[in-house]
């Protein structure tokens, strides 16, 4: 990741990586079978959600700036009591040894390598014991998804808390799955293959639960725990009271929410609509983003997800207000095209279009990036 010529290093004799998102969306496809490149590039209903993350980061245009002096940026930003070079994140993905064998190693070893904090999926194929393993000196956050029995929940939180993480990111909007269409038209859930079974099936609670060691018995436990509509913020303050790490939401929208996040000591935010595969019909997550920011006021971190696939997103979603940016779909499909390497790969080119970008919009620091104007229409 240097500061030279960003455009000429990529121009050489060598077939290039995908380097447009809708490339390597293209070069997945013909890798993946149908199910598991359906399952990755979906969304809930009719698609509208996943449509209005699009349709939310190409309504704005920036403003640049110029005869400022842009030679030397700054892209650092700190969070979790450290200091990162870049203001991207791995988002929580679940279930990464669909696309590859190295499965959720492989993104925490790239992670590692390129300083960037990795939040990993509860419904993971690998364990996070796995994963601190294969990564001891990356910066990892661990994505919980509440269970039914919710001492499987306190449990997984004591053994991230263990295996060294640095925050628990409590996912909010999936207390039962979304209606995903194209899953249903394939036939196809990552879940019921085994998948997500590395952080289950290393849990000495949810192992207790099971009436045998049998692949049915895994299977219908996790189905009937993922499902809990029963959740409230009365579960948030219990989990505060849990554990010592700081706990990061994930999956507010409205600004209202925000302010009960603030009130009941959250840590931060990560305004997300789950990468549009939860509630269709929502707002699009750039779009929420501005309200909540407002709401904030810089007393916690506020993290963008949903619908970033470029280093011009990453610039808009800063300019908005945003601390850091947590990337998605296109890591998933750098996994899936060439493992470790592939996943550096795509974050290195969304980090060098992102250093363009900013320094053509006249701004040397994520402080700058903030001030940015961005016109809507």
């Amino acid at each position: 990741m240097t500061n030279s010529d960003l455009l000429l290093q990529n121009i050489n004799a060598e077939k290039p990586f995908p380097i447009a998102f809708s490339d390597l969306e293209q070069a997945a496809k013909e890798k993946l079978e149908a199910g598991p490149f359906g399952y990755i590039q979906s969304g809930a209903g009719n698609e509208q959600t996943l449509r209005n993350n699009r349709a939310a980061f190409e309504k704005y245009s920036i403003t640049p700036r110029f005869l400022r002096d842009v030679s030397k940026l700054d892209t650092s930003i700190s969070l979790f009591g450290k200091t990162f070079p870049t203001p991207l994140l791995f988002a929580p993905v679940g279930m990464n040894g669909m696309e590859h064998p190295d499965g959720e190693p492989a993104v925490a070893r790239a992670a590692e390598k390129l300083a960037i904090p990795y939040i990993q999926s509860t419904v993971s194929t690998f364990s996070m014991e796995d994963v601190a393993k294969a990564a001891p000196n990356s910066t990892r956050l661990f994505q919980l998804y509440w269970s039914k029995n919710e001492d499987i929940s306190y449990s997984m939180v004591e053994r991230a808390e263990k295996a060294g993480f640095s925050a628990i990111v409590l996912t909010v909007d999936t207390v039962m799955l979304g209606w995903r269409t194209e899953d249903v038209r394939n036939q196809f859930s990552p879940l019921k293959l085994g998948f997500a079974k590395g952080n289950y099936m290393q849990d000495p609670v949810f192992r207790a639960t099971l009436p045998d060691d049998s692949f049915e018995s895994y299977v219908a436990s996790v189905i009937d725990n993922v499902y809990h509509p029963h959740m409230t913020w009365e579960h948030v303050a219990e989990l505060k009271m849990r554990t010592t790490l700081p706990i990061y939401l994930k999956g507010i929208l409205h600004p209202d929410d925000a302010q009960l996040a603030l009130d009941n000591g959250i840590d931060g935010i990560i305004v997300s609509n789950h990468g549009g595969r939860q509630l269709d019909g929502v707002i699009g997550s750039l779009d929420a983003l501005p309200s909540i920011v407002e709401v904030v006021a810089g007393r916690v971190p506020v993290i963008l997800d949903s619908g970033v696939y470029s280093g011009i997103d990453v610039l808009k979603a800063l300019a908005l207000g945003a601390d850091a940016v947590a990337i998605g779909r296109p890591f998933v499909y750098g996994l899936a095209l060439a493992g470790q390497a592939g996943v550096e790969q795509v974050m290195q080119n969304i980090y060098e279009e992102f250093k363009v970008s900013i320094a053509l919009a006249g701004a040397a620091s994520i402080a700058e990036a903030h001030k940015l104007q961005l016109v809507k229409g």
